[in-house]
Order: structure tokens, then sequence, then C-alpha cells
């Protein structure tokens, strides 16, 4: 078998024609499938998406000549003493790292083929995913609740001031469209899952699907990364 796979690859067109062939069989693309082609290509045009975000929060906040709302304030949680700055989102942040070790495991075993494992790990995954979605609702509460924070301002007499608008607005969107990704990647790593548990990629002989759902599910970790460093450490 290895023979055969080093003939075959030594009978590959490379260079520019190997481009070629890979493209006109319709079925890699730069010896890639082309579902892993289609995912690395959505992420790219998603991190233009958040990019474009970022950057934008960073011109307002870079720009503005009146106070800035103190983040370490704002995120502060109390557990009956003194507010803790950022407890909820440290907590939020290695959740959702520790999920992105439970994928990559997951993807792992299901090269391995073990459908067991697959399955235990991905909901473990999907778990986490909904715990991060279940805090970041509990934070969205709490702003919009308690502290008076509004997408489109704040409430006249809270503690907020100067610039505390654009804030709320780049805020709230940010992390919303953040969230959302989260919650449509829970549901897609679910779907995943159960069709691994049901040894639907064991007949076809390939778990790839769960290595392309993987890629998602880091994409969303990382940018959860650059949105912790802007809006909760600057």
């Amino acid at each position: 078998m290895a023979q055969q796979a080093e003939s075959a690859e030594l009978k590959a067109p490379k260079g520019l024609r190997g481009i070629v062939a890979d493209w006109s069989s319709d079925e890699t693309a730069f010896k890639v499938s082309w579902s892993k082609a289609m995912m690395w290509i959505f992420l790219l045009s998603d991190t233009f998406v958040f990019g474009s975000f970022l950057i934008g929060y960073m011109s307002v906040r870079m720009s503005t000549s009146e106070p800035w709302p103190n983040t370490a304030e704002v995120f502060a949680l109390s557990l009956g003493g003194d507010p803790i700055p950022l407890l909820l989102i440290a907590i939020m942040t290695f959740i959702l790292i520790s999920s992105s070790g439970t994928m990559a495991i997951a993807v792992n075993y299901a090269y391995q083929g073990n459908k067991k494992m697959v399955f235990i790990l991905m909901m473990l995954t999907c778990l986490f995913g909904l715990s991060f979605v279940g805090m970041q609702m509990f934070e969205w509460s709490k702003l919009l609740l308690d502290e008076g924070l509004r997408p489109w301002g704040f409430i006249p007499g809270s503690h907020f001031e100067g610039d505390a608008a654009q804030f709320g607005s780049i805020f709230f969107m940010v992390t919303g469209f953040h969230g959302l990704h989260v919650s449509i990647g829970v549901i897609y790593l679910a779907i995943v899952a159960f069709r691994a548990r049901q040894g639907r990629y064991e007949k076809k002989g390939n778990y790839q699907i769960v290595e392309i759902a993987g890629l998602y599910w880091h994409f969303v970790d990382l940018v959860w990364v650059f949105i912790f460093a802007f809006f909760y450490l600057w």
C-alpha cells in the first residue's frame, strides 16, 4: 500500500499542471478535499468580518476624547464580597479554551475510528459551548438590567458617561455576533457527533468531517481571544 501511494504521488502532475489537475478533478483543491477547502474559505471571509469589527472598535477607542468606560469595573462580578474584576470573563475564556482541547482530542479519536469517544468528546465540547453562551447571557442581563448599558447608549443616572453610547453599540454587536457563531457551532458539532455515533462516517470510511467541524470551532475560540484582549483587557 505504501509503495502504491508513493508511485501515485510520483505520477501526479506537479506545478501548474498539478493545480489544474486538482481543480478539474472536482475532488480536491491543492491536495485538500473540497469540503475542507470551502471551510477554510468561509473562515477567511469570517476573519475579514471580525477584523473589520475590531479595527472599527480600535478606531473609535483611539479617537475618542471623552472618558471610556472602565472595563475592570463594568465587568466585575461580586460573590458576596468586593467585586472581582473580570472574574466571569476569565471563567468564560477558560471554558472556551478548554473546549478547543476536547475538540482536538475528538479529531484524534475520529481518525482512529473510535466513534464512542468522538461522540463523548464532541458532546463535552458542546456542553462547554452552551456554558459559554449561558454565561454571556448572564453578562448581558447584568449590563442591561443592573448597569444600565444599552446597545444604543445608556440610562441617564447610571455610572456610564462619556463615550458609553459607542461602547455599548460596538460591545453588543461584536460579542453578540460571536455568541451567534458559538451557538451555531454547538448545533453543528452536535449533529456531527450524533452522526458519528450512528456510524455514518464509518461506513464512508472518512471521518474528515470531524476535523472540518474542529476547524470551525478552533476559529471561534481564536476570535474570542482577540475579543477578550480588545474589549476586556484594553
